[in-house]
C-alpha cells in the first residue's frame, strides 16, 4: 500500500457526457469519464505531486473497474477501495446545452447534472469500513483526511460513517470538510441536512464553503459572520460570488482575489480549488501558508474553469507563485 499524505473519502461515480450538446432525449452517443467530488480532489492532489488516496466503494461491474483503473492512472492510490458484489456503481449524466429552440434545451454552454446513485455501492459506506486493517493503516499514515457534505446525504450508513470519521482520534492528522450542499440530496429533510452538515463542519479542522451555499445552510454569506458561527475549525475558507476567497486561520483573516479567466464550464472548479488549497496546506512549511494555499487554490480552479472536464490533470507548477 502506498503512503498517502491525503485520503479523500466519498462516492466515486461514472460520468457520461453526450458527445453532441443539446437536449438529453436527443443524445445518441456519450463519452465516459470518472467523477465525484472526493475523487476529483484526489486526482487534483495527485496531479500536483501530493500522494493521495481515495476511500470509496464501487460495484463489481465495468463502471467500477474503470473508476479504479482511471484513478490509478492519475496516480491515486485505490488500494483501500471496496468492491461491492451486489450494488452497482453510481452514475451521473452531464447535460450540456446547445442554445437551440428545443423546449428542453439549455443555453449554449450551460450544463446540469442528472444523478443515478440511489442504492449504489458508494452509498453503502458504513462505520465498519473504518475498522478494516488496510483502511486503518491508510488513515493512520495520512496528514489529512478530506470529505464533503455529499457523503452524509447518501444513506444512514454513510452518515454514521462520516460521524465516526470526524469523531475518531486524530492521531496528528487534520480532517477537511467541504460543505458541498446538494439540495437534491436533502429534499424533504432540509432542516435535518443543515443540522448534520453544521455538526460535521464544527468537528472538522478545515472547512471550505461557497457564499451561495453558505447563505442557504448558515443564513449568511458574510465571511466574518460565518467565522462567528463556525469558530471551532482551525481554518475556514469562504469563496464569494466573485470567486475571490477569504480564509481564517484562527483569528487571522486573509483575502485573496481570484484570477481572471474565460469560463468554459464551472463544474469541477470547486473541487479543483479544494485540491489546490489542501495540497499547499500539507506541503508548505513556510510562514503565511494559508495565503499561499488560497493562491494555489485559485490557480488550480482556473485550470478547471478553462475546461469542460470534472477534474484537472495539472502539474506541480500550480503550487508555485
Amino acid at each position: 500500500m502506498n503512503t498517502a499524505k491525503v485520503v479523500c473519502v466519498g462516492e466515486a461515480l461514472t460520468v457520461l457526457v453526450p458527445t453532441v450538446p443539446g437536449p438529453l432525449e436527443e443524445a445518441e452517443t456519450f463519452r465516459r469519464s470518472v467523477g465525484g467530488a472526493e475523487l476529483n480532489v484526489a486526482i487534483g492532489l495527485a496531479s500536483l505531486g501530493v500522494p493521495a488516496a481515495v476511500l470509496t466503494r464501487v460495484g463489481d461491474d465495468g463502471f467500477g473497474r474503470n473508476i479504479l483503473r482511471e484513478a490509478a492512472r492519475h496516480g491515486v492510490d485505490v488500494s483501500a477501495v471496496e468492491t461491492d458484489p451486489v450494488r452497482s456503481t453510481g452514475v451521473y449524466l452531464k447535460e450540456v446545452g446547445s442554445g437551440s429552440a428545443h423546449p428542453s434545451d439549455l443555453a449554449a454552454g450551460a450544463s446540469r447534472m442528472h444523478y443515478y446513485r440511489a442504492g449504489s455501492a458508494g452509498s453503502a459506506l458504513d462505520p465498519a469500513l473504518l475498522e478494516r486493517p488496510g483502511v486503518r493503516a491508510l488513515l493512520d499514515g495520512a496528514a489529512l483526511v478530506h470529505t464533503t457534505g455529499i457523503t452524509p446525504a447518501l444513506s444512514d450508513g454513510a452518515l454514521e460513517f462520516c460521524r465516526a470519521l470526524v469523531r475518531a482520534p486524530r492521531a496528528g492528522r487534520l480532517v477537511s470538510f467541504d460543505v458541498n450542499w446538494r439540495p437534491a440530496l436533502w429534499t424533504g429533510r432540509e432542516e435535518e441536512g443543515v443540522a448534520i452538515v453544521t455538526d460535521l463542519a464544527r468537528r472538522s479542522d478545515v472547512v471550505l464553503l461557497g457564499a451561495t451555499e453558505a447563505q442557504v445552510v448558515f443564513g449568511t454569506a458574510d465571511p466574518g459572520e460565518l467565522r462567528a458561527l463556525l469558530p471551532d475549525p482551525r481554518i475556514l475558507v469562504v469563496k464569494n460570488d466573485g470567486n475571490a476567497a477569504t480564509a481564517f486561520d484562527g483569528d487571522e483573516r486573509v483575502d485573496v482575489p481570484a484570477l481572471r479567466v474565460e469560463v468554459v464550464e464551472a463544474i469541477g472548479a470547486g473541487d479543483a480549488f479544494a485540491a489546490g488549497f489542501l495540497a499547499a496546506l500539507v506541503t508548505d512549511r513556510g510562514d503565511d501558508v494559508v495565503r499561499r494555499a488560497l493562491e494555489a487554490a485559485h490557480r488550480l480552479a482556473v485550470i478547471a474553469l478553462s475546461s469542460d472536464g470534472d477534474h484537472v490533470g495539472a502539474t506541480s507548477t500550480a503550487l508555485a507563485p
